[in-house]
């Protein structure tokens, strides 16, 4: 029997992913070698702080705080660190030490990602990274290698699960923003500082990644128009919930037709209603989803968890395991693809639904005076609903207009809108919210 040979590890981080990779290397040894044709041998870990507690008992003698000569010796990176710097100089240091590197840093890869594939192509190692997007999902490699010879036109995405958890708390139990972001952080679904999750940031990054595998270009985060949830009130999810619509914060990156025969992408995050029949209504929770549209493929949905210490290690152990076999076989490195050079459009390029709430004032011709501007701004209006309120220390009737527009151009609902709170019967825009899949 063949003699196996021995590839070197090195894991940079040891947080909760980090940690159930490192377990899973040492625990699972013996089932990993035959599935890569070499022993997997993790031979230090490096972190900040020594004496910092755990939720995974390793070996002491692989812990180290000098990452930069780890990683010289190692025939195989993986960084779970997080943050741009020193994640960024180390994996530059393994790549030019001739090391693959697996990674789920979304923000470096949004911020940086260009120059590291470019230097990985050139030392002929791979750059993988499919734990950055959506957990234990495997979304990127289907996307990367199964549609390779597909047109994809769309992506739609759950791919935060923090968010998700609370607008699913809202929808489900009627709850403020604040009471259901509060139980997320009680509950270890949202850090003690949320800004990432709840502003978008997070999901922009990931967006950036799913954007640059499907349309062969690459996006970074200036090209994400990014739109958080904090501004979603319990009184939309209602509202939305009486209309037949779930609101979702959804990753979404599509190609659209310039009108001269050329094509652009839009890549943007922002709160979404979705038709409660849509599939990805219905995921709940803390979980993750994308969805796929393709010339040829059609539909496609890719569910499970977003997130987890565990997951999220399978999808770096299936990167890693892919990594080791190329370098047991032989041969480059896999080479990013990005011969698209498709041009990223603004926000005002895309074309979608809107939801609006108005506050407007309980008269004859309210409907027709905001009819006839809609009309004006070439907006077709699908739903309009109104119900009577009563102030009930001034008596005073006012009402609740709820309106589903027809698909138009972003600039042309923004500038209706903007319009209609010129209007001297609105009282106030309550909400705004832009809508998918209806």
């Amino acid at each position: 029997m063949t003699e196996l040979r021995t590839l070197k590890v090195a894991l940079l981080g040891c947080g909760n992913v980090g940690a159930q990779v490192a377990r899973i290397l040492i625990d699972d040894a013996g089932t990993l070698a035959p599935r890569t044709g070499a022993r997997l041998e993790l031979t230090g870990i490096a972190v900040r702080n020594l004496d910092a507690e755990r939720e995974v008992d390793l070996p002491r003698e692989l812990f180290t705080t000098d990452g930069e000569t780890l990683v010289k010796d190692a025939d195989l990176v993986i960084e779970l660190m997080g943050g741009i710097e020193p994640a960024r100089s180390l994996i530059l240091s393994a790549i030019q030490n001739g090391a693959s590197v697996v990674t789920g840093n979304k923000a470096l890869l949004a911020a940086d990602g260009p120059a590291l594939y470019e230097e990985a192509d050139k030392a002929g190692v791979e750059l993988s990274y499919e734990a950055a997007v959506a957990g234990a999902i495997p979304i990127l490699r289907p996307i990367r290698d199964s549609l390779s010879g597909d047109r994809i036109t769309r992506v739609l995405g759950i791919v935060n699960g923090t968010t998700n958890f609370i607008l699913d708390q809202m929808d489900s139990t009627g709850a403020q923003f604040a009471d259901a972001l509060a139980e997320a952080q009680r509950l270890g679904y949202a850090e003690a500082d949320p800004t990432a999750d709840v502003e978008g940031h997070d999901a922009a990054a990931k967006a950036a990644i799913l954007a640059s595998l499907s349309f062969h270009t690459r996006f970074d985060l200036e090209h994400v128009y990014c739109e958080g949830i904090t501004r979603v009130s319990a009184a939309d999810i209602a509202a939305a919930k009486e209309a037949g619509f779930v609101i979702k914060l959804l990753a979404i990156a599509e190609k659209i037709g310039n009108g001269d025969g050329s094509e652009g992408v839009s890549v943007r995050v922002h709160p979404t209603l979705l038709p409660r029949e849509h599939p990805l209504a219905a995921v709940r929770g803390a979980f993750n989803a994308v969805f796929v549209e393709a010339e040829n493929a059609g539909e496609l949905m890719f569910y499970g968890q977003g997130a987890g210490g565990t997951p999220t290690a399978s999808a770096v152990l299936g990167d890693l395991v892919s990594a080791a076999r190329r370098i047991v076989l032989g041969g480059p490195g896999r080479i990013e693809s990005t011969t698209g050079h498709v041009p990223a459009l603004p926000i005002d390029a895309a074309t979608t639904s809107y939801y609006i709430g108005l506050d407007v004032a309980d008269q004859p011709g309210v409907l027709a005076k905001i009819a006839q501007l809609f009309a004006e701004h070439g907006v077709s209006i699908e739903i309009m609903r109104q119900t009577i309120h009563r102030d009930a220390d001034s008596n005073v009737e006012s009402a609740e207009l709820r309106i589903v527009t027809h698909r138009a151009s972003e600039a042309a609902l923004a500038a209706t809108v903007e319009a209609v709170k010129g209007l001297d019967v609105i009282n106030s825009v309550t909400s705004v919210l832009r809508v998918e899949g209806a």
